[in-house]
């Protein structure tokens, strides 16, 4: 591949920016990069194994742009940044993350894009192994680590090369690039407030939905059903765990703490049974909505009904670390207030306490977010859980710091649940540790900080 372009990806190790990295290596293109977190030394492991693959890695310095290089940086990279400041003395081409996996994901034959306010990641995993089970060669770009991918030369599976028939991928609608998005197949899992406002979002997710050959939308979510509404009928293909009209349902579900269980049918079609190795009924709807998508590449129904079930589950989501002395800890990726409510209704399907850490992912989410996410609290914590918030993660840069976690504390404890704000998170971590006692679950929660797993494997070895 020697006409490849050279790529240079300045936030490499972000989880969106990782596994697009890989693909572009395993292509064969030639590719480096820089990252903040590997200049603060942190995350060291994960900067080995990019450099194992053949990617050159540099500090953020500018150092390691060359001419000829097209780079490649989120649109809020700030211009000061000396990988941007020289990239421009070059007359580099820059190209956004967005950018970059749109141009890939419109090549394929059948682009699979999933898209929504939760569930994106575990359905891209889902998807993605059903088609690699049933031997269609899906190349994968994923948010989180694929455990079915996952081993020892590959700890960090966020991505899986494929043939180029199929390609599934999170589409992300956070800073409206889903709209250079051109599906065969699209997944609207949800919808609801995170990132932008309501309406900004039904317009970004309604012109997704209406490009696909097609639409897969869950229908026993409101704002769905309404843009599933808009959608040619003869391409709209609905899932739901409910009385709601759908062309795939489930029935009869079976909670357990680390599974769950299930009927599935089409309309008028014979009910088969599913077991999954990952707990909670959102992890039901996910699951349908990754079968719909095998139907609509034709896989039989009982085939992507029993490749589900092998379906090993993805790092940070549900992700429990061990026990000791009758205490769970559970490292999960909840940051806005469905996923936090989907993992606390999971729990307490189930008897014990719950001491929950929370590291908000940022002080805007807080202030674009804060009372939603005071409510999820709320509403699904029991009288006796504990929450505990440490100051939102901040890597530098400059940003609004006017609404912070304690602002979030206060909201619940008006609430008359119980909540407290650490600032430092070291200190949390001390706080769990006094608390905890049998029967207790520690549940870890936050995003865009991948050291929060090293904590959380820290608490359970201290308990």
């Amino acid at each position: 591949m020697d006409d490849a372009p050279s790529y240079f990806f300045c936030g490499i190790g972000g989880s969106g920016m990782l596994p697009l990295a890989s693909i572009i290596r395993a292509s064969g293109a030639e590719v480096a990069g820089s990252d903040r977190a590997l200049d603060q030394g942190r995350t060291e492991a994960k900067f080995g194994w990019l450099a194992a693959q053949g990617i050159d890695l540099y500090p953020q310095d500018g150092s390691g742009l060359r001419p000829g290089q097209i780079l490649v940086a989120s649109a809020a990279v700030e211009d000061n940044v000396p990988d941007i400041r020289k990239a421009k003395e070059l007359g580099l081409e820059r190209k956004t993350r967005p950018e970059l996996l749109a141009s890939l994901f419109n090549a394929a034959e059948n682009g699979i894009g999933v898209a929504g306010t939760s569930g994106k990641s575990t359905v891209t995993g889902m998807t993605g192994w059903i088609l690699h089970a049933r031997g269609c060669a899906p190349t994968i770009v994923n948010g989180a680590v694929m455990k079915n991918f996952a081993d020892a030369d590959a700890p960090w599976a966020s991505a899986v090369g494929g043939d180029g028939s199929a390609f599934v991928s999170e589409i992300d609608e956070s800073d409206g690039s889903i709209i250079l998005f051109e599906p065969d197949i699209a997944i609207l899992n949800n919808v609801s407030l995170d990132h932008k406002s309501m309406e900004e979002l039904r317009l970004l997710f309604g012109d997704f939905l209406a490009k696909a050959r097609v639409a897969i939308v869950n229908a026993d979510d409101a704002e769905c059903r309404r843009l599933a509404s808009i959608v040619d009928s003869d391409k709209l293909y609905r899932f739901s765990l409910g009385e709601q009209q759908a062309e795939l349902r489930a029935r009869d579900i079976e909670e357990a703490p680390t599974s769950v269980s299930f009927t599935v049918r089409e309309a008028h079609g014979e009910g088969l049974r599913a077991t999954l190795r990952v707990p909670g009924r959102h992890n039901v709807a996910n699951a349908l909505a990754a079968i719909a998508a095998a139907r609509a590449v034709a896989i039989p129904l009982a085939d992507a009904v029993e490749a589900v079930g092998g379906f090993a589950g993805l790092g940070r989501r549900f992700d429990i670390l061990g026990e000791r002395g009758g205490v769970s800890v559970i490292d999960d990726f909840g940051h806005n207030p469905d996923k936090v409510a989907a993992t606390l209704k999971t729990l307490h399907a189930f008897p014990g306490r719950l001491l929950v850490f929370f590291q908000p992912h940022g002080y805007g989410p807080l202030r674009q977010m804060g009372n939603e996410l005071i409510a999820s609290f709320v509403g699904n914590l029991a009288g006796e859980d504990i929450l505990i918030l440490c100051d939102p993660v901040y890597f530098g840069g400059t940003t609004d710091r006017s609404v912070g976690s304690e602002a979030i504390v206060a909201g619940v404890e008006d609430a008359e649940r119980h909540a407290e704000h650490i600032a430092e998170r070291a200190a949390c971590g001390d706080r769990l540790v006094e608390l905890a006692r049998p029967g207790d679950r520690i549940v870890v929660m936050g995003a865009r900080d991948d050291s929060l797993s090293a904590f959380a494997r820290d608490v359970l070895e201290r308990l």
